[in-house]
């Protein structure tokens, strides 16, 4: 007859590795944070004004973020010492001459991971993605200095760039609104274009019917100006000095980091609608939904090399085996995603195969060196 595992044992180990995974995370991200902190401070050490809190918020700022990235790490070092902690305890031992297989009190920590893989999904990115956002936006005002902020939202292209040297020489900053575009080109269609002084009270708007980004400027054609207390003008040609170039324009759109889950679809629709490549931002949502899969397969990774070490013979090699795998499946993800975003390989591959791969291993590896 077989036997079930008790809720109360399913528990245990649940929450055997829960603990063990959020310690395994708090070593890392404190690593992490150690060495971003350091970047931090030596990029702000060129400059005098940037006290030593605002570099210790942006560290943490970019925590959920990172996390994110070594959550696949932290969840295999965790479950090999998790297994590995129960065989030297002979608590595996225990549970084996009970009658259990090892599927069954595998079944818990691989719940554990499924659940960590839908809350870093529904909860963690979404957080992870507006700290990251104010994370840059403080890096940009701090450490960088850029002047240009772009977005896209459904009524088109927003742009806000710093006005250093335009024909209205009393403004600091400039708007930009564009509801089409015409790429690769960059030419904006019913552009709408805001100019501010250093109050932030506005000092002209002009509207024209195209735009183009031409070397160093744009260009606007058939424009509409209206500048305050003055009347309505026609001007068949203005210019606006920018620093952004076409490939600017085009990197500004393509990391998906500062994107929640829960937006991505959409933006992605609106993104395919205005002409954009949306290719790395579909393997990026992919990737996430793959994640728990990613991370069961992790954890059955993890049980190939540390569930009998009481019985076998070099454990810490087959440890380091481990442990080299996981970076291995790192990489081949990470090489599978590049060659998706480069259209060599569908999008639903780039994004599937590792979890897939890494499970199936994981499954014939425990299915060859269990009898239970």
């Amino acid at each position: 007859m077989k036997l079930s595992l008790s809720g109360k044992l399913a528990r245990y180990l649940a929450v055997t590795y829960i603990k063990n995974f959020i310690v395994a995370l708090g070593i890392l991200l404190s690593i992490i944070y150690l060495f971003d902190t350091v970047e931090l401070l030596r990029r702000a050490s060129k400059h005098d004004d940037i006290p030593i809190t605002l570099i210790l918020q942006m560290g943490f700022l970019k925590l959920p973020e990172v996390g994110q990235i070594i959550f696949p790490f932290a969840i295999l070092f965790s479950a090999i010492y998790t297994f590995w902690q129960l065989s030297r305890r002979q608590e595996l031992t225990v549970v084996r001459s009970a009658g259990f297989s090892v599927w069954q009190f595998l079944g818990p920590v691989i719940a554990v991971g499924i659940l960590i893989g839908a809350l870093n999904i529904a909860v963690i990115n979404p957080v992870g993605a507006a700290f990251l956002g104010k994370f840059e936006r403080l890096e940009s005002e701090h450490l960088s200095h850029r002047k240009n902020y772009i977005t896209m939202l459904d009524e088109g292209l927003w742009l806000r760039q710093i006005d250093d040297d335009t024909q209205d020489h009393n403004s600091a900053s400039v708007i930009l609104h564009a509801k089409d575009i015409n790429l690769p080109a960059w030419k904006l269609n019913d552009v709408m274009v805001l100019f501010f002084d250093d109050n932030d009270s506005l000092l002209r708007r002009i509207d024209a019917k195209t735009a183009e980004l031409e070397n160093g400027y744009w260009g606007f054609h058939d424009v509409l100006s209206n500048r305050t207390g003055e009347a309505s003008e026609n001007i068949p040609y203005v210019r606006l000095s920018t620093d952004l170039t076409a490939e600017d324009l085009e990197e500004s759109f393509s990391s998906p980091a500062t994107l929640s889950f829960w937006v991505l679809p959409k933006f992605i629709k609106t993104m395919e609608m205005t002409g954009f490549d949306t290719t790395q931002l579909r393997i990026h949502y992919q990737t996430l939904l793959a994640q728990p899969l990613m991370f069961a397969a992790m954890i059955l990774l993890a049980a190939t090399v540390s569930l009998r070490v009481q019985r076998m013979q070099g454990t810490l090699k087959l440890v380091s085996l481990g442990v080299g795998a996981g970076f291995l499946v790192f990489f081949l993800s990470s090489f599978l995603q590049a060659l998706g975003a480069s259209h060599q390989i569908p999008i639903l591959l780039a994004a599937w195969t590792p979890p897939i791969v890494t499970g199936l291993f994981g499954l014939a590896a425990i299915l060859n060196l269990e009898d239970g």
